[in-house]
């Protein structure tokens, strides 16, 4: 019979997790139970396969089994032809029939255990099926170096860390020390709650000279799942440090330091993984929401001003692109950007909500109902939908309209302070100053640090010339946010008509506010072609 069909690498890379990308011939051959023709037979097709004619490897193997149609090790080559040529479900019948014709042969117990580990990504029940033909192969050999090796790592996997520390106990001490195995170990002793022996473990590692990338992120999932994020991170700066990492290892090394509030370290790890996909927008998306988080806005928009270029119908670039120009206040490019967005996206609920949001501050905040009328279809259960639907009839001058709407979602916790801001607005409109106020009262009610309702109580007391309650309310309005533009707007009014000496100083920082808001559109045009 032939040995089993796998190579030293397939081996190492099957120690540390990860699933064989083929089978392969193996050097040498058991014949020992193969009589014959039978073993000639077998040394050619294998010869075959070495020399790169799969055809006449295939034609052979075919003419082999019609004279030897019992014989396992002719149907084990047949399986791992299979699966070299990715044909999964052929070369799992071939390694069963090989198994069927010959229950002790070690080499398609192998074969189809590493089958099953490379069907995981499209087949949920591959690694109990793999982890079923290795305890069938160690009750055959039960001191199996790859058996006990791979029925480890699933073990792990499962949560049974006690058995999967069993079976690494069956290897051989060298073998136990190899970094694969004690990847599997540390992994096991996190998962029993053993802390400290799995930092120990994390040592030995570090300092192992077979080390590899894949040793370390094949028990990534159970460190952060069992919460030792610290072990994770040592390991991933260890493979960094040796100049082991590639992209994977770096992106799960800037997660880590995201995680922990390190927000500069894991945009400059991030910058390291991206060096391996520089054209990758799913990176600059990444790097761009890290920068847009140290509001660094002129970063974000360099990331994705690339991204952009890469991906020019991607709708999700458009929209990240408006929300930061929403944040600098930059309305026009926002406005441009969001569109852009719902054009390639039309049924993105978020999408439109934003871009209503934003043609409000238009000069035609018409515009802006279609696009907030369609948010209420997408999520008629969110209050705040409707709330901004009313806001955006306010702002197109329609003040029935969006008192209707409006006065709806008032008592609604979310919405209430907004909605009386509203309502307060609309009634101070229609000539009514003790609804307005009373509105806006009860917007601070529900919301004391509401700058915007601070700002217009003001408004309607330097109406009414009570110019002591209206500059009490515009203060409170600058504690709260002193670049607040209408606060300061209001502000200078009141000194100007109450001639208060402050006027000058009030207007000078009025004209200060002013410049500001007008330098951030500046700053803006300066970024549109930045790169990262």
């Amino acid at each position: 019979m032939v040995g089993p069909l796998i190579s030293r690498e397939c081996l190492r890379k099957a120690l540390a997790g990860a699933a064989c990308c083929l089978l392969v011939f193996n050097a040498s051959m058991d014949l020992r139970a193969v009589e014959g023709s039978a073993a000639l037979e077998a040394e050619r097709i294998k010869q075959l396969v070495e020399q790169g004619d799969v055809t006449g490897a295939q034609k052979a193997l075919a003419e082999a089994l019609k004279q030897f149609p019992h014989e396992a090790s002719l149907h084990n080559l047949q399986g791992a032809l299979e699966a070299q040529q990715g044909h999964h479900a052929a070369a799992e019948l071939s390694f069963k029939k090989a198994i069927e014709e010959s229950p002790h042969y070690i080499g398609p117990y192998l074969n189809l255990g590493r089958l099953y580990q490379e069907s995981v990504p499209w087949d949920s029940d591959a690694p109990t099926k793999a982890l079923n033909v290795y305890e069938r192969l160690l009750k055959l050999d039960p001191e199996n170096v790859e058996g006990n090796y791979q029925s480890a790592f699933l073990l792990l996997k499962e949560g049974a860390h006690q058995t999967s520390l069993q079976r690494l106990a069956h290897l051989p001490r060298t073998d136990q020390e190899r970094a694969q195995a004690l990847a599997i170990r540390c992994g096991d002793y996190t998962g029993l709650g053993r802390h400290s022996e799995a930092a120990t473990i994390v040592v030995r590692m570090l300092h192992s000279a077979d080390l590899h990338e894949a040793d370390v992120l094949s028990i990534l999932p159970t460190l952060t799942s069992h919460r030792a994020d610290d072990l994770a991170l040592r390991l991933l700066q260890g493979l960094d440090e040796r100049h082991l990492a590639s992209f994977d290892s770096l992106q799960a090394l800037g997660a880590l330091y995201e995680k922990h509030g390190t927000l500069q370290q894991a945009r400059t790890t991030l910058e390291k993984a991206a060096q391996f996909k520089p054209n990758s927008v799913l990176v600059l998306t990444e790097l761009a929401r890290l920068a847009y988080n140290q509001e660094d806005y002129t970063g974000a928009l360099g990331y994705l001003a690339h991204a952009r270029e890469i991906e020019p119908q991607n709708a999700q670039i458009h929209f990240f692109w408006g929300m930061i120009c929403v944040q600098q206040n930059l309305i026009d490019e926002a406005y441009r950007a969001l569109k852009k967005a719902v054009s390639l996206n039309v049924d993105n609920p978020y999408y439109n909500y934003a871009l209503g949001a934003v043609a409000m501050e238009t000069e035609d905040a018409g515009e802006a109902v279609p696009y907030l009328q369609k948010y209420c279809v997408l999520r008629p259960g969110d209050p705040r939908g409707r709330l901004i639907l009313g806001a955006a009839y306010f702002n197109a001058h329609n003040d029935t309209k969006a008192k209707q709407v409006i006065s709806r979602v008032a008592r609604f916790p979310e919405t209430a302070a907004t909605a009386h801001y509203y309502l307060g607005q609309i009634a101070n409109h229609q000539g009514d100053s003790a609804g307005a106020i009373r509105e806006l009262n009860g917007a601070l009610q529900a919301n004391p640090d509401y700058v915007d309702a601070y700002a217009e109580l003001g408004l309607i007391y330097l109406k009414q010339k009570q110019y002591g309650q209206a500059e009490e309310a515009l203060q409170k309005a600058l504690q709260l946010k002193p670049s607040s533009y209408t606060a300061n707007l209001n502000l200078m009014i009141l000194y100007q008509r109450t001639k208060d000496p402050r006027a000058a100083a009030q207007a000078q920082r009025f004209d200060e506010v002013r410049k500001e808001r007008a330098e951030k559109a500046k700053e803006f045009l300066r970024t549109i072609e930045v790169r990262p």
